[in-house]
């Protein structure tokens, strides 16, 4: 500190403080700060304390005296506790920085080399075809324009449906080699006139819609065989739409339904060519297995389900556990609620119809039109990349 600066500190805290005070703060001796208060004219202080002046002051200097003394101590305890909670502060900060620091040197990012996809894996691709019904008509104007159908749209749709699933075929072979595609049809290709409404929307009988089903099939059957080298396994389910009764008749299901015939032509148009194996369910439920991974297929409405939160889930969890007890299997396909839902141990399928004025009616839930595609992977033993084949049209 300059002389100035040190008569200036000592004149400013003259009173307040004690000459022992001022010494230390301005680094000078005791003789030294009383010299240089004299020189100043400062009055002086018994002993050196504070405030106690040689002769009498007044109350109200006493008062003065006694408040500056007060906030000088204050401000001193102000002082000693913002520079404490720096110092916290200051130890907090090198703590992080050296555990930072520590991180930094202890990061070693494993190292990974490519190596070409190998496919030492097998897999079997599965698309579920149901639910097509291709003759019925929804006029958009009948359903809010959510969706519209015809016979037209289902010849459109049909032929993406064929072509996306090559394509899926294609995608996933690029995993794991694919030599084999199950082609699930599940029924209801047809709406037929179990409903008398049915009689005023559909575009053709239920004998001449049977025949463009089955034209719609075969000629999709032949482009995945022109278009792929895949062999086909086709599991075959009759629906409840396709029947000629009047009700479902549980023991005689498969001789009274059309598609019985639809299924029975197609296997005899393929006979000749060994890449094809058809197989006509004669019961309900039809079971193939892909190695030790075991499918039931099936159209689906014999799964009761009577409203309720949760939707099909709960009925078709109840009828998997009485199904399980028969015969155990893996999976469990099906169509006929036009809901695609995968609950695990068993897939639902959607439609290629979509919405209509009947689903609108009983409040099912609005899904646009779509079918499942899967892959069951040998080295797992399961299905895996379930997807839906959406439809453009």
């Amino acid at each position: 500190m300059t002389r100035a600066e040190i008569e200036q500190y000592i004149k400013k805290n003259w009173l307040l403080k004690s000459n022992l005070e001022l010494a230390n703060d301005v680094g000078k001796g005791l003789t030294q700060v009383r010299n240089i208060a004299r020189a100043m004219g400062l009055p002086k202080k018994t002993g050196g304390t504070i405030g106690l002046l040689v002769g009498k002051i007044t109350t109200e200097e006493q008062i003065k005296l006694d408040r500056e003394k007060i906030l000088a101590r204050d401000d001193s305890k102000n002082k000693e506790k913002k520079y404490k909670t720096l110092l916290e502060k200051n130890e907090k900060l090198e703590k992080e920085l050296d555990a930072s620091i520590k991180i930094e040197k202890g990061i070693k990012p494993l190292v990974y080399s490519y190596t070409p996809f190998s496919k030492d894996t097998e897999s079997i691709a599965v698309v579920l075809a149901s639910d097509w019904h291709i003759e019925e008509n929804v006029k958009a104007e009948t359903v809010d324009g959510f969706n519209a159908y015809s016979l037209a749209i289902a010849h459109q749709r049909a032929e993406q449906f064929f072509k996306t699933t090559v394509r899926l075929v294609e995608i996933e072979g690029a995993f794991s080699k694919i030599d084999t595609l199950v082609l699930a049809l599940l029924g209801d290709f047809i709406s037929g006139n179990i409903h008398e409404a049915l009689l005023e929307i559909n575009e053709l009988e239920p004998i001449n819609a049977s025949i463009e089903a089955e034209n719609i099939l075969i000629g999709g059957i032949q482009y995945i065989l022109d278009n792929s080298k895949l062999n086909l396994i086709i599991p075959c389910t009759v629906g409840n739409h396709s029947r000629i009764t009047k009700r479902v008749h549980i023991a005689t299901e498969q001789g009274n339904s059309l598609e019985t015939i639809i299924y029975h032509h197609i296997k005899n148009h393929f006979k000749n060519n060994p890449r094809v194996k058809v197989i006509i369910s004669q019961s309900y439920l039809l079971y193939i297995s892909l190695w030790d991974y075991n499918i039931c297929f099936q159209h689906g409405h014999a799964v009761n389900y009577g409203g309720g939160v949760g939707g099909i889930t709960i009925p078709l969890k109840k009828a998997v556990a009485q199904w399980q007890k028969k015969r155990r299997v893996n999976l469990y396909c099906l169509g006929h609620w036009h809901q695609m839902i995968d609950i695990g141990e068993a897939i639902v399928n959607g439609s290629m119809i979509g919405y209509s004025s009947y689903v609108q009616f009983i409040k099912a839930d609005p899904e646009r039109p779509k079918q499942v595609f899967f892959v069951i992977n040998k080295k797992f033993n399961d299905k895996i990349s379930v997807r839906p084949i959406l439809f453009s049209i």
